[in-house]
């Protein structure tokens, strides 16, 4: 590989993959993906993909986007993506990735991964306090 275009922080629940390079296309979308497949493969689900820099991309970056929102949304986390860029905002609208996240900071990006975090533990609670019925027994009279 050549020089390095990206840099990966872990943290306990969330990791963030901070782009160094201002564009996102086939010349370097496969370092991207490479770095999608280290954080799955360490079972990270949450992902900030810091691209403040990037200006450009192409239908290759996309595609890095697409599959790495779609992975991280079937394992029940969150995908952010940090732009500054309009015109890669813009490509991105257009190319109508489903549950794609765009924030402004890193910091951003956090704190939705947090709300995201507690929303499915709120939604494994309240499944684990209904029976086979979809009942909580909370409507139950007190002679239940």
């Amino acid at each position: 590989m050549s020089s390095q275009v990206y840099q990966l922080e872990k943290n306990e629940s969330y990791a963030v993959i901070d782009w160094l390079s201002a564009g996102l296309t086939q010349t370097n979308s496969e370092e991207l993906e490479y770095a999608f497949r280290i954080l799955f493969k360490n079972e990270y689900s949450n992902i900030i993909l810091n691209a403040a820099k990037v200006n450009i991309i192409d239908g290759f970056g996309v595609a890095a986007i697409r599959k790495a929102t779609k992975i991280c949304t079937n394992e029940l986390g969150l995908f952010v993506l940090i732009l500054k860029s309009d015109k890669v905002i813009d490509r991105l609208d257009q190319a109508k990735i489903d549950d794609l996240t765009i924030m402004n900071s890193v910091k951003e990006g956090v704190d939705a991964i947090y709300l995201n975090d507690l929303a499915h533990d709120f939604e494994d609670e309240s499944d684990a306090n209904t029976d086979e019925y979809g009942l909580d027994g909370s409507d139950l009279g007190e002679d239940y």
